[in-house]
């Protein structure tokens, strides 16, 4: 029996090493055999199914790259993006591994992929504006083809990612997300069209941005995911998801559709009952820095849903809730004995259809205590321009103590803060009207000191008291009394007092000196530009309406102000405008400037001169600045007032508009100018002296002389901005003896107007008016074009002008080609993008030529011509000219059409500009009957 045993062992033993050694022959010979074979197949369902640049080193099939699937691995991949995203990497790794269904080798028509594998890569995903992703790379099968003869297929069953960077750029929705070290492994029947998708993922830095704003940076990522995915509706059921990032446990669920021109979103993450240390370990990196010093109790609930249809097309978006609460805190920083207790939070907030005008804030309760010290705060907040509040705070607070407990990095603090206030009612600024508030702050002795300065500010009081016991502006009062400060040694002071906001009564008085960039440091980061110096001892005290009515005896306003280095920016202006120096004294309604030097962009500005309505203006939003000033300028240049700036992005760089210089309407100044160089674009203009009218939103120009390209000129002009994009210009020019060359070339608007003056050569004079409109660049919206003048020839050499010497060569003329002319008026008017030339006629060689007609913007000519033969000119040659300036086609005979006419129409200025008209026929041939000699 036991030999019988023994002989059944040692068959099963042989059985079974003769299987494993025919596996193992197998898992060697297959690749042998059939490595061609699979290479090539998968190669071609590549080339069929996918539109995006595919590129990689090398393949290897094995075995036991993945053992124990096959696997095809494919080294040093690249898969580049679907349009508009042809030119940037979509995919790329070290090696990428598909597995090969064994079975699919040996009874299947098609080879089957059921495992991808993906190594040491990088998963860029970018969706433009439009919501135009980069990933449409996979070409799906269409019923009609579905039949087809691909020799492989997809029916995955594993995705395993391993150290992966993902980079997630969506700009259709303005999120940003960015994950390294991805580990992914996710399992399912993904053939189906409804599956679950267990996954299974790690991420060691997890970074999420939201409209530019960072709320996520290099958190680590633990997630066990279970999702149901139906790809006939295109929907994903998150159903079974635990998330951690860092500590805080995370649930989350929800729904996410996707429609034909949008999302439509369900989702609720929530962590409920998780430790108040582990909230902060998911915050930003400076809060994780703080937390390793900070020893941080008690309990917190989070809530936060999405929910809603985002389709930008219909400018829907989905409503955003979220909530907090926080019990039995406790934050104790760096093992100190004194710790902000009894923490509790009580925060929702709700954003319907992301509108900030709808949104509703709710602090229900937040209270801490520090020692015998406290915080306390109820506050309600609904709305956004017209807010309605109803809030309660009371608080006293030892600022060193709760610097202390808490730990403010990079701070020093110290002081007693007080504040009582209760505030109830709606702020609606139109109908006069704001809650009723009762409040009252103050800061004695404060200190603060941070490291990124070596001295503190010191000595710092401030007492605020805000009442308005009827709901209306009229009856709000502010005081500040004082409001006061030291700073290296250099001590500032203000008091101030303001009464009733429908006519407002004020009470100011301002000394000391504010070193504005050294105060800044105190509170920010080295390397940032911010400048100024101000240096006051000012006291002004009147009443709103005096300074509207004239009243100014009533006014008692006096004092000086000294700036330096003071940067302003103004929603009117794209550049910072810097005031580099300056003293200002005020008396009654005026400010008086004097040794004014003012930097804007590469522009220099010298002012001296007065301003009126100064408080008026400060106060109120309607009123008008006044001024009278003499500026000078060594160089202005006035490309950097435009409004708009440029993109320099290829997509959409050929739609784009700078803007147009805007000029404020609440300003009415009076300017003597002086300014020895101007740039506009191709123009420069040197020694401009003239006075400069700014008024009602409209810039003047008045009795301006200047020199442009080597002549002196004298202009009046008037311009104002309609919109952003569009304005209106009249502009009346007269300049004696120029050169035409220099004018063709360094004058745009001439080149645009005179464009046969090309290879003109010699002196004329100009005196033309014109009135129209400039688009979003500030060029000629031709079509609105009104004016017209006189152009006076004095000497010119027509040289290379093409309508005479195309004239010489059908008529055989040599005298006509490149001729010389002098001593013409040619009279022309502008109106429809045409423009019409007057009669007007020339000697050329015992010749005498005779021209009119019309040409226009885009390029068109009608003109008539009669060519008087020597001696008198009395026998004359009648001669159209159509056609184009570029290609003139000549015949005989009076009758022309004439050219179409193009009206101005509204918003003309922003349709795409088209390419000048040009025939592709060559000049005809004269044929006998049409010949004009003899």
């Amino acid at each position: 029996m036991k030999k019988q045993n023994k002989i059944g062992l040692f068959k099963g033993l042989k059985i079974t090493g003769i299987t494993i050694t025919v596996i193992l022959f197998l898992l060697f010979i297959l690749p042998i055999l059939f490595p061609q074979a699979i290479t090539n197949k998968v190669k071609a369902f590549a080339n069929e199914k996918l539109n995006g640049e595919l590129s990689f080193k090398e393949t290897n099939l094995s075995f036991f790259t993945h053992f124990p699937s096959l696997t095809l691995t494919l080294d040093e991949f690249l898969l580049k993006g679907s349009a508009p995203f042809e030119k940037d990497t979509l995919i790329s790794a070290k090696e990428i591994a598909f597995g090969i269904n064994v079975k699919s080798i040996f009874f299947g028509d098609k080879i089957k992929i059921d495992k991808i594998y993906l190594s040491d890569g990088f998963i860029n995903v970018k969706v433009n504006k439009k919501g135009q992703p980069n990933y449409n790379v996979y070409v799906s099968e269409s019923s009609e083809t579905a039949s087809d003869s691909s020799s492989a297929s997809i029916q995955l069953e594993r995705i395993d990612l391993k150290k992966v960077k993902l980079f997630y750029d969506d700009k259709s929705t303005n999120i940003l997300i960015k994950a390294k070290e991805l580990n992914y492994l996710g399992k399912g029947d993904l053939n189906a069209s409804i599956f679950d998708l267990k996954t299974n993922a790690q991420i060691q830095g997890f970074d999420f941005t939201f409209d530019n704003e960072e709320y996520l940076k290099n958190k680590t990522v633990n997630a066990e995911l279970v999702t149901k995915i139906n790809t006939n509706s295109l929907s994903l059921l998150f159903q079974e998801n635990n998330l951690k990032i860092n500590k805080l446990p995370v649930d989350f669920k929800g729904k996410f559709d996707f429609l034909k021109n949008g999302y439509d979103l369900d989702f609720t993450v929530k962590s409920e009952n998780s430790k108040l240390n582990d909230f902060f370990t998911a915050l930003p990196p400076q809060f994780v820095t703080w937390l390793s010093k900070t020893s941080v109790k008690g309990k917190t609930d989070l809530l936060f849903t999405l929910k809603g249809k985002y389709i930008a097309e219909e400018n829907r978006k989905p409503n955003v809730h979220f909530n907090m609460k926080i019990r039995e805190g406790y934050i104790a920083y760096n093992k100190s004995p004194i710790a902000a207790n009894n923490v509790f939070l009580n925060f929702d907030t709700k954003l319907p259809s992301l509108d900030t005008e709808q949104l509703e804030l709710k602090i229900d309760s937040i209270y801490f205590d520090v020692g015998k010290d406290f915080f306390n705060g109820n506050i309600k907040w609904k709305g956004m321009t017209n807010p309605d509040i109803d809030a309660r705070i009371r608080s006293k607070l030892d600022l060193a103590k709760l610097d202390q407990a808490i730990g403010i990095e990079n701070m020093i603090l110290k002081g007693i803060f007080s504040a009582d206030i209760v505030s109830k009612g709606k702020y609606i600024k139109d109908k006069n009207q704001f809650p009723v508030t009762k409040g009252d702050l103050e800061l004695k002795n404060g200190f603060i000191q941070s490291s990124y300065y070596p001295n503190p500010i010191t000595n710092i009081n401030c007492k605020a008291k805000a009442v308005n016991q009827t709901g209306k502006l009229k009856d709000l009062s502010i005081q500040l009394s004082p409001a006061s400060f030291s700073f290296e040694k250099k001590p500032f002071a203000l008091v101030a007092s303001f009464k009733d906001f429908d006519d407002i009564n004020y009470d100011i008085k301002a000394n000391g000196e504010l070193d504005i960039e050294r105060i800044y440091k105190v509170f920010s980061q080295k390397g940032l530009n911010v400048t100024g110096y101000a240096k006051m001892d000012l006291a002004l005290i009147g009443k709103q309406s005096d300074a509207t009515n004239g009243r100014y005896a009533n006014l008692q306003n006096s004092g000086a102000l000294t700036l330096k280095k003071i940067k302003i920016n103004s929603e009117f202006l794209p550049l910072p405008f810097v005031i580099e120096e300056g003293d200002f004294s005020f008396y009654q309604d005026k400010m008086n400037f004097t040794n004014f030097k003012a930097t804007y962009g590469k522009s220099d500005f010298k002012m001296n001169g007065y301003m009126e309505n100064v408080i008026n203006f400060a106060l109120s939003e309607n009123q008008v600045l006044k001024g009278n000033f003499k500026v000078e300028s060594d160089f202005i240049q006035v490309n950097e007032f435009l409004t708009l700036s440029g993109n320099t992005n290829i997509e959409e760089q050929s739609t784009t508009e700078f803007g147009v210089v805007v000029i404020p309407s609440q300003f009415d100044f009076t300017l003597n100018a002086n300014a020895r160089k101007i740039n506009f674009d191709e123009l420069n203009i040197e020694n401009l002296v003239g006075k400069v009218k700014v008024n009602q939103g409209k810039l003047a120009l008045q009795n301006t002389v200047f020199s442009l390209i080597g002549t002196q000129v004298a202009m009046n002009a008037l311009y104002f901005h309609e919109t952003p994009t569009r304005a209106n210009f009249d502009y009346k020019i007269k300049a004696t003896d120029f050169d035409i060359k220099r004018a063709y070339n360094e004058i745009p608007l001439f080149r645009e107007m005179a464009s046969a003056a090309e290879y003109a050569e010699g002196i004329v004079s100009l005196d033309y008016k014109i009135a129209g409109k400039l688009d979003g660049n500030m060029t000629p919206v031709f079509p609105s074009l009104l004016g017209g003048g006189t152009l006076s020839v004095k000497n010119v050499k027509m040289k290379g002008f093409k309508l005479l010497n195309t004239v010489s060569q059908k008529t055989e003329t040599e005298a006509l080609k490149d001729p010389d002319i002098s001593k013409i008026d040619i009279k022309t008017t502008v109106k429809n993008n045409i423009i019409k030339i007057e009669r007007f006629k020339f000697k050329v060689s015992g010749f005498r030529p005779r021209i009119e007609g019309e040409t226009s913007f885009d390029g068109k000519i009608n003109l008539k011509m009669r060519i008087g033969l020597p001696p008198l000119g009395i026998i004359g040659i009648p001669i159209k000219v159509t056609g184009t300036q570029e290609n003139p086609i000549i015949g005989l005979g009076k009758k022309t059409e004439d050219l179409e006419e193009t009206e101005y129409e509204e918003g003309m200025e922003n349709l795409p500009k088209t390419p000048e008209v040009i025939p592709t026929t060559e000049l005809p041939v004269v044929t006998p009957k049409d010949s004009i000699k003899n």
